[in-house]
């Protein structure tokens, strides 16, 4: 029996298994696989009997979901059948969960991929930046909180012909008519020099700076490379006690910075980098921006202290609190230095 399902348990009686033969070859025998196979198949055909029946599969996918997860990434030939026993918390279905089935059902006309994002918990994921765009459209999307999710999500590629694709990495295209694929050309356009006085001022941190299609109310967002990790995945692999530091360098992709060209602060820093792209308030904005995007992204900070700092002096700003005069008044607390003598050590040489 597969690992997936070691929470079966039962008796199989055969009249066609040898018996004067040694366990290791009765491991190797075509009896076995074939029992091995029906096994698998009998559990299958009962969990879509208990799926039937929704308070009695609410309380099996509550203790097993993560086994059927794991058999979704391992086991390939019933991929699709264990497919349809999933459930999860979507952008529609409120408190209750929804398999993946009825997404389909509720999927706009012209819609031709599923939309998911994975993060630590469903408030978390629900208001995340990402789902702005696609809820402005009607579009629903699957949040997916569990971290086997990650790992079951590489395997499962597609639903039902309907390709899965995450909302927080590269690739997402929302603009359906001429109208607004002319709007994102114009936006793309004027933000030009906005996008290379960003990269310039973050450097290695980001790969590019783009306008995005898919925040609305957010200034700004962090995607990852189609292909890379998540933002949720490098958390995971993060957190693994025996991780292999030479695979993450590879895996963790380069972020790209995606700016939302309506949003005001994005106008007011277009109008200050226009003006002089050297100013210091436009450096300092955009390292905020830049910390706080990683922050709602689902990232987490490479260096919390100067984050903190430059949040500090932001209250400074709201507060008309002059940096020079805490500074004046922080040395005037300080003792008074000691006369400079020549140390013993001096005299001796």
């Amino acid at each position: 029996i597969p690992e997936w399902l070691n929470f079966v348990k039962g008796i199989v009686d055969s009249e066609d298994l040898p018996l004067n033969i040694s366990r290791e070859t009765l491991q190797q025998n075509k009896i076995m696989k074939v029992i091995r196979k029906n096994l698998i198949k009998k559990s299958i055909e009962l969990f879509a009997e208990i799926f039937e029946n929704k308070d009695d599969y609410k309380k099996f996918y509550e203790s097993f979901s993560k086994n059927l997860k794991l058999g979704i990434h391992e086991d390939s030939q019933n991929r699709a059948k264990l497919s349809d026993l999933l459930l999860f918390h979507t952008s529609k279905s409120g408190d209750e969960q929804s398999s993946l089935k009825d997404y389909v059902s509720r999927m706009k006309e012209g819609q031709k991929e599923i939309y998911y994002i994975t993060g630590e918990s469903k408030k978390a994921v629900e208001h995340s930046p990402f789902t702005e765009g696609l809820k402005k459209r009607g579009f629903e999307v699957v949040y997916m909180t569990d971290p086997i999710d990650e790992y079951m999500v590489q395997q499962l590629k597609e639903y039902d012909g309907k390709k899965l694709v995450c909302i927080t990495k590269e690739g997402l295209n929302m603009a359906d008519g001429e109208d607004e694929k002319e709007k994102a050309e114009a936006a793309k356009k004027a933000n030009e020099n906005l996008c290379k006085v960003v990269k310039d001022i973050l450097g290695e941190k980001v790969e590019k700076v783009v306008v995005s299609q898919r925040i609305v109310d957010s200034p700004c967002v962090l995607v990852t490379g189609e292909h890379g990790w998540s933002a949720y995945m490098e958390k995971i692999m993060k957190a693994q006690a025996l991780r292999d530091n030479s695979m993450s360098t590879y895996m963790v992709s380069k972020k790209t910075m995606e700016i939302n060209p309506d949003h005001p602060i994005i106008a007011e820093l277009r109008k200050k980098a226009d003006a002089d792209k050297s100013d210091k308030t436009v450096k300092d904005l955009v390292w905020l921006l830049y910390e706080t995007s990683l922050l709602t992204s689902g990232f987490s900070l490479d260096e919390p202290a100067s984050f903190a700092s430059r949040i500090h002096r932001m209250i400074k700003l709201g507060m008309s609190i002059d940096d020079s005069e805490s500074s004046t008044a922080a040395s005037e607390d300080l003792p008074p230095l000691e006369s400079e003598a020549p140390s013993n050590m001096e005299e001796v040489d």
